[in-house]
């Protein structure tokens, strides 16, 4: 359990209202965030308990519904039937919290013996056999780290993929561009090809061509990233360990979470600049994006779920956790485990790393260089402003510099509205098809877009 914390930032309305599952659930929230329907709620904060919001929630029936957040992870639990997570009584709990509604009190035996549970569990699994990573674009079976005659014959296997999927390459190229794409079932198979020779994140990669089909420039440069990538697994030997780490990583080699955890950790404040959730090949990516408040590192933290399966929702966009991470070897930005929290998440106070358009972009070409099959890269954009140029929308600084927006986006009105004409701090996602905003610094906080 954590050592001794005390609670002294509440969060948010807005960052209560980011873990909520869907509208409905705000709402019903809301309703439930004044005393009528609370027969009892606490704070409980020590020794041997983690930061825990508790209360007795009444409801339809003559038992009052047992809810608990612990506020280290986010962790929730409710004795309602509702399958919504969290349910609107744990949300309602913590709009409670976030108002100055709940004082400090100890906690009954009913939370402190869930939270002693959730502690068995957490050193059972840290007693178990590691599991591997899923990749990006993939998964894995969750078994141990593989022998090295198992690490052998999938390398074997990857590599054979990797030569199909070069001679595939070359067939495309010798037809034209014009044609690809054309042939769906030549495509879905080399793609399928790469799964079996489990070389998912490169499938991956010729899977997310298909949105680019429309722009041979584009289609281009995706087909070109993958010969390059097919090169470097050739000369995996040759490249300098953290390359050869990145291809491995790009490719799909998996690595166990216990190798990643054995590395050194690194502490810092980490700020939550932006969370967001992709669908690829019917699995569920987020991609949360943090940076060090003193470092002003980048990171990444990926999670993945398959149909049925929620997601975690432990960082919230607008606070920083005081945390040990531990980092995977070689792609840009790193990605990282959390190994260690120190105390439960607070409210970030600045925006760390935020700079101008200039300086974002040249920390995207020096990642860039370091690691070409780089996707996404986070920026923070300092005083920048949405306009609006023809049929584009741009984020433009002082100088008239300006980045685009992705036109997935569509029209950019909650930012429009939060900065209300005036310069303010953006944090986004960038790749080729432009910049996602996932937040913007207002009134001393990070409103999620």
């Amino acid at each position: 359990m954590a050592e001794t914390t005390t609670v002294t930032t509440v969060w948010t309305t807005d960052q209560v209202m980011a873990l909520a599952p869907d509208s409905s659930a705000q709402r019903a929230a809301r309703g439930l965030a004044g005393d009528r329907a609370w027969l009892e709620t606490g704070l409980s904060a020590g020794e041997d308990i983690d930061p825990t919001l508790w209360g007795l929630c009444q409801g339809s029936g003559t038992t009052p519904y047992r809810t608990a957040v612990d506020l280290t992870e986010p962790a929730f639990k409710c004795t309602c039937p509702s399958r919504k997570f969290p349910c609107k009584h744990a949300l309602g709990l913590l709009l409670r919290w976030s108002a100055g509604s709940v004082a400090e009190a100890v906690a009954p035996s009913w939370a402190s013996s869930w939270q002693a549970s959730r502690a068995a569990r957490a050193n059972r699994a840290a007693a178990a056999p590691p599991a591997e990573q899923p990749s990006p674009s993939g998964g894995t079976s969750g078994r141990a780290a593989p022998s090295e005659k198992a690490q052998a014959r999938r390398a074997d296997r990857i590599s054979a993929g990797l030569e199909e999927l070069d001679r595939w390459l070359a067939d495309q190229a010798r037809s034209g561009l014009a044609g690809t794409g054309r042939d769906g079932a030549s495509w879905d198979t080399m793609t399928a090809r790469l799964v079996d020779a489990q070389a998912a994140s490169a499938a991956g990669i010729l899977r997310r061509t298909g949105a680019v089909m429309g722009s041979p420039e584009r289609l281009l440069g995706e087909l070109a990233r993958l010969h390059l990538l097919v090169g470097g697994y050739r000369r995996l030997a040759d490249l300098p360990e953290d390359l050869a780490a990145s291809v491995r990583m790009r490719v799909g080699v998996p690595i166990a979470t216990e190798t990643v955890l054995a590395g050194p950790a690194v502490r810092d404040r980490w700020q939550v600049h932006g969370v967001r959730d992709e669908i690829e090949d019917q699995l569920t990516v987020r991609r949360a994006w943090l940076r060090g408040a003193a470092s002003a590192r980048p990171l990444i933290i990926l999670s993945f779920a398959v149909a049925g399966q929620s997601l975690p929702i432990d960082l919230l966009p607008g606070t920083e956790l005081d945390a040990d991470v531990c980092l995977y070897p070689g792609g840009r930005p790193e990605r990282a485990l959390i190994a260690k929290r120190h105390a439960p998440p607070e409210r970030m106070h600045t925006v760390a790393g935020a700079n101008g358009i200039e300086a974002n972009l040249h920390a995207h070409a020096e990642a860039l260089a370091g690691d070409p099959w780089l996707d996404y890269w986070p920026m923070a954009l300092d005083a920048v402003c949405p306009v609006r140029d023809g049929n584009t929308w741009l984020l433009a600084d002082a100088d008239g510099n300006g980045l685009p927006l992705d036109p997935a986006v569509g029209e950019p009105w909650r930012l429009i509205a939060v900065t209300a004409g005036r310069f303010a701090t953006v944090t986004g996602e960038w790749s080729a098809a432009g910049l996602r905003p996932l937040g913007v610094w207002s009134d001393d906080r990070l409103v999620r877009l």
